[in-house]
């Protein structure tokens, strides 16, 4: 039955793409600018965010956090390491293009500043984890005027989500060093930080790699050679087409991850942005079907399961009063931990369901879903008068809407909230 949903799958797949192919310009293709082209590699958005506004018979006096680390070196060397020595082979060639004399310079700079700093958090990634705690207690720093509050906040193992952490925390203690804090890091918070390390269903998912046949389709279809063969060479001995296409997309991963390392964007210098929008298409699919629920499996979002069960109870306990101490409870993890968690609560622009593969990029957005430094919070207000507790929940900072339609609220009751996301939770992991 699996077999056979999977090739009903690639057929729909496969039609949507030569429908593409036949008719010229492809509906589906994208014009998203070259920051954009970035995807889950660009940093926080830098704009400037209107200080929060809600109504003034509601108090704020709890916050709930889950973020991604701020902007980092490049999680590793394989990709620098793949594009530097096709180029020095090249080189060696006599293949190379001026143009790939230019990216050879830039590998090389690339690797020399990454050199033992591989997946570290930059300065850069502090600024952007220090602004989100700034911003915050300037919009709801009376969370944490009560005497003897208390944050709590983890994350998971790895240095750049700890350092996110204490950037974080280092913030708010710069302007309130009354509050007391409680921090921990490690192995221990993987359920609710790296699910994709210790799930079960979604180790077996990965393993059984039913996602994988349709992103082959689809970046065979539609991943660009002709920008990896400019600074190659027309001559450069390719072994096949797929080894052209697999240095096409590491080429896209090294210049789109350079401004998360603090170096200007050079992404317009070797692609058009046609190039670069076909490029992270295809990055951006692998991250939907890895990391979302599609047709393919829901699994990778019922991963968040626990974390949501987590939101709830630490919300819960504020609400009846069992720990009215603790105002606030910072998480800090890797985009794996909000694509699954955002998915799962079908936060709008952040589930998307369809056989069509191709119509994932106009419908989920890395960028959008999850730039470097990413957050998830939830916001608890008390209602002067009645006491009541209402909710309002943000994605980077922006308000959301939970109810489908034209509703433009934002801040719904607690029990409602509640509800709606034990029902995102599948019965099965709520026992």
């Amino acid at each position: 039955m699996k077999r056979l949903k999977l090739r009903c799958l690639l057929a729909v797949a496969a039609v949507a793409l030569a429908a593409g192919a036949s008719f010229g310009a492809d509906p589906m293709a994208t014009d998203y600018t070259f920051a954009q082209c970035e995807g889950s590699l660009t940093p926080y958005p830098s704009e400037r965010v209107n200080p929060a506004v809600y109504p003034d018979s509601l108090v704020p006096v709890f916050v709930n956090h889950v973020g991604r680390h701020g902007a980092r070196f490049p999680a590793s060397a394989a990709n620098t390491l793949a594009l530097s020595r096709a180029l020095e082979r090249a080189d060696s060639l006599n293949t190379i293009t001026p143009l790939g004399r230019k990216l050879l310079r830039l590998t090389r700079k690339v690797l020399t500043l990454s050199a033992d700093r591989w997946g570290a958090l930059d300065s850069l990634g502090e600024a952007e984890q220090r602004g989100i705690a700034a911003r915050m207690f300037y919009n709801f720093g009376n969370i944490f005027a009560e005497k003897d509050a208390r944050v709590k906040a983890l994350s998971s193992y790895s240095p750049r989500a700890m350092m996110s952490m204490y950037a974080f925390l280092h913030q708010l203690d710069r302007m309130d060093n009354r509050i007391e804090f409680d921090a921990t890091t490690g192995r221990s918070n993987s359920l609710l930080m790296r699910p994709f390390d210790v799930d079960k269903d979604y180790i077996e998912f990965r393993k059984d790699a039913a996602w994988k046949p349709v992103y082959d389709a689809y970046f065979a279809s539609v991943c660009p050679t002709e920008a990896i063969e400019r600074v190659l060479g027309r001559n450069y001995p390719f072994a096949d087409e797929a080894e052209t296409r697999n240095l096409a997309i590491v080429e896209y991963y090294v210049l789109a991850g350079l401004q998360a390392m603090g170096l200007p964007s050079e992404m317009a210098t070797y692609l058009t942005r046609s190039e670069a929008n076909a490029l992270w298409s295809c990055f951006n699919l692998r991250q939907y079907l890895c990391r979302t629920a599609s047709t393919v499996s829901t699994v990778p979002e019922e991963i968040a399961s626990a974390l949501v069960l987590n939101l709830i109870e630490t919300t819960d306990a504020f609400v009846t009063g069992e720990d009215t101490a603790t105002r606030a409870v910072f998480r800090f993890g890797h985009a794996e931990t909000l694509m699954p968690l955002l998915s799962l609560l079908r936060i709008p622009g952040c589930r998307y369901m369809s056989n069509y593969f191709d119509t994932v990029a106009k419908a989920w957005r890395d960028f959008d879903v999850v730039p470097m430094a990413a957050n998830f919070q939830m916001i608890l207000f008390r209602a002067k008068t009645s006491g009541h507790y209402y909710v309002r929940i943000d994605l980077n900072e922006k308000p959301v809407r939970l109810r489908p339609g034209e509703d433009a609220t934002t801040i719904y009751p607690w029990g409602e909230v509640r509800r709606y996301m034990m029902n995102c939770v599948p019965l099965y992991r709520n026992i």
